[in-house]
């Protein structure tokens, strides 16, 4: 299983870092021995809201052949919904059988046009802009499941996402959960 993990300037870490904690748990803990994931942005190093930097290995590669691509959100994505370049990029991820925006990330999904005819969700501040590239805006579900897409509120969802996921793929949620110390699984936060 490969994973691609999207990264750009003024994401927000906790949304990229909360689900990749949880996917990760599925190698760590034996459940998916053969996954893979690589951070991919448009350029060798990007900087979140606060200033930290995040070293890319894969750099203004194509998105094609990932299994799951997680896209998170931050207030750069507000910026990128508009960018033709970087929907380009993310559109290149169209043959991925999964893919999955956290928070603000949704509406990077959306401006690429994965959300047409689909229920989503995103951080309660920018419900409204998600509001025209899908079929249904999601107020009350922390992770929205559309099939090929999964989305989720704000920040501190990128956990339930990633374990959401992890229940999707292999029925271990709750194992991964544990692990984690997360005591929300299954709560329907």
């Amino acid at each position: 299983m490969r994973i691609a993990f999207v990264a750009f300037d003024r994401m927000n870490m906790l949304d990229f870092f909360g689900a990749y904690d949880a996917l990760m748990r599925l190698k760590t803990l034996g459940f998916v021995e053969t996954l893979t994931c690589n951070t991919c942005a448009l350029k060798e190093e990007v900087r979140d809201i606060h200033g930290l930097s995040l070293k890319a290995d894969t750099v203004q590669s194509s998105l094609d052949g990932y299994d799951i691509v997680v896209v998170p959100g931050g207030v750069g994505s507000r910026t990128l919904m508009h960018d033709e370049i970087f929907l380009a990029w993310i559109k290149s991820a169209r043959f991925a059988p999964l893919k999955a925006g956290v928070c603000t990330g949704a509406l990077l999904l959306g401006a690429a046009g994965f959300l047409k005819e689909k229920r989503a969700t995103t951080h309660s501040n920018a419900l409204e802009l998600l509001a025209p590239y899908c079929a249904e805006v999601v107020r009350d579900e922390r992770v929205v499941d559309a099939g090929e897409i999964v989305t989720s509120q704000g920040v501190s969802a990128s956990i339930d996402l990633g374990l959401h996921l992890c229940e999707r793929l292999c029925g271990a949620g709750a194992q991964v959960a544990k692990g984690m110390d997360y005591p929300f699984f299954g709560a329907g936060l």
